[in-house]
């Protein structure tokens, strides 16, 4: 399924486009001016954008000029009934992936879009492995100079440059793969990094991610595809939620460690890989163990080192160092101008608990500085809920009533307020949240919250 954005000035054409587009299984919205076209291209990803030239406030030339200003800009598809030859020169001089005219052929214009989105999905990944062939890795990533930040420096120096499967555990948020990425940069090994959210993708296209597959294994597997295995040979692949891993994938990644060896989804070819495996959870593998939803082989073999992060609250003399960092990354970011916390703020900030950890620090600091009108981030700023977090120096929280609620529960209100800060604004709202847009869709799916 794809996300199209239609701008269409003929409110009766759109309707139809976009309800052809829906039974072809596809996302569409409809914009009738160009207004309205920049305000939802602002507000959504889009994979592709069918665009007519004639606009009651301009040319669609124009916004598809604006459009490939970006370069990772969907691709655009112009479907107008002007008879201008010139004007499809003129398209595709400026980046549009093609030209459709009006009255349209509608095999024509489901070809083209396919086309164009497949087009684009490789060029995505193309920009991905490239992404991941050009990362930078500094160590002061890992901010902090309390005893525990010591150790894991420490651990890591000691294990980069071996070939032991590592298995990095402890609380979201307390920057597992910030630490994957340190191991490989210090592995000296050639190739890739690169990783793995075993929760983000469905089941029954991780294995594709992981091992590959054939032209013609399952729907839509319109050519071979290469995994991450063989993409990350000779590099590292991290596999971060790790406990998500169903038990099928499991017995399939244990033959890998084992053997080194895999076949692509639908192919009969051995293939090995040389890459390592550093893995990633915030679960308590060894009670899935028990329980029979991990493989207790799987465990040992992925658990030769295992790297504990400490939480937030059990190194707080990190703070400093960490709001210190985290400012400066987004005040560059977000063009903002935080310099300074009052002292007012600074106390809450100390004596609250961070269940999110350095996440968590990073959204609270990016929500602050969105919302700061000057350079000092003062206690309304931070939206700390003190009697869920904050506590006195016995650790007993300060409210005399504990509200006894599910982490889903926590979960979903934290989302609804940001997505009700923003208006609305997914965008905005992901970066706040620091997750992905798929991930927000989930989540806005799964809580039933009403976008209207």
């Amino acid at each position: 399924m794809a996300n199209i954005l239609v701008v269409e000035d003929d409110e009766v054409f759109s309707q139809l486009l976009t309800m052809h587009l829906e039974d072809l299984g596809h996302s569409s919205r409809a914009a009738h001016t160009l207004a309205q076209a920049r305000e939802l291209l602002d507000a959504s990803v889009w994979d592709a954008i069918l665009l007519d030239q004639q606009l009651p406030d301009g040319y669609g030339m124009d916004l598809l000029r604006e459009i490939k200003t970006d370069k990772d800009a969907p691709p655009v598809i112009m479907v107008t009934g002007v008879s201008d030859n010139a004007l499809v020169i003129e398209a595709m001089k400026a980046g549009a992936y093609d030209f459709v005219r009006k009255p349209m052929d509608e095999l024509e214009l489901d070809t083209t879009l396919n086309n164009a989105l497949h087009s684009h999905r490789l060029s995505r990944k193309v920009r991905a492995i490239s992404k991941a062939t050009d990362y930078e890795v500094d160590i002061n990533q890992i901010v902090g100079n309390s005893p525990g930040i010591t150790r894991l420096l420490k651990t890591i120096g000691s294990v980069a440059a071996s070939r032991a499967s590592i298995l990095i555990t402890g609380e979201s948020g307390t920057g597992k793969e910030v630490v994957a990425k340190a191991i490989h940069h210090h592995s000296e090994r050639t190739g890739l990094f690169l990783p793995v959210n075993c929760s983000a993708i469905v089941e029954n296209l991780l294995e594709s991610e992981l091992f590959g597959h054939e032209k013609g294994s399952f729907t839509g597997a319109d050519r071979r595809k290469p995994g991450k295995f063989e993409l990350a040979s000779d590099g590292t692949l991290f596999l971060d939620e790790l406990g998500e891993l169903p038990l099928n994938l499991q017995a399939k990644l244990l033959r890998v460690l084992q053997e080194g060896t895999y076949e692509r989804v639908g192919g009969t070819e051995t293939l090995h890989t040389s890459a390592r495996i550093v893995t990633a959870t915030n679960r308590d593998l060894e009670s899935m163990v028990k329980e029979g939803s991990f493989r207790e082989d799987l465990y040992y073999r992925l658990n030769v080192v295992n790297i504990i992060l400490p939480p937030l609250r059990d190194r707080m003399e990190d703070l400093p160092l960490l709001t210190e960092h985290l400012l400066r990354k987004i005040n560059q970011r977000l063009h903002t101008r935080v310099k300074n916390i009052s002292e007012s703020a600074w106390s809450s900030m100390q004596a609250y608990r961070w269940p999110g950890n350095v996440r968590e620090l990073e959204n609270i600091l990016t929500r602050a500085a969105v919302l700061c009108r000057d350079d000092t981030i003062t206690p309304d700023l931070l939206g700390i809920d003190e009697s869920a977090g904050n506590t006195g120096e016995t650790g007993i929280e300060k409210s005399d009533t504990l509200e006894l609620v599910s982490l889903d529960t926590l979960e979903e209100r934290h989302v609804r307020r940001i997505l009700e800060y923003t208006r609305w604004h997914k965008g905005k709202a992901c970066e706040i949240l620091g997750i992905s847009r798929p991930a927000l869709e989930r989540r806005i799916k799964k809580y039933g919250f009403d976008e209207s």
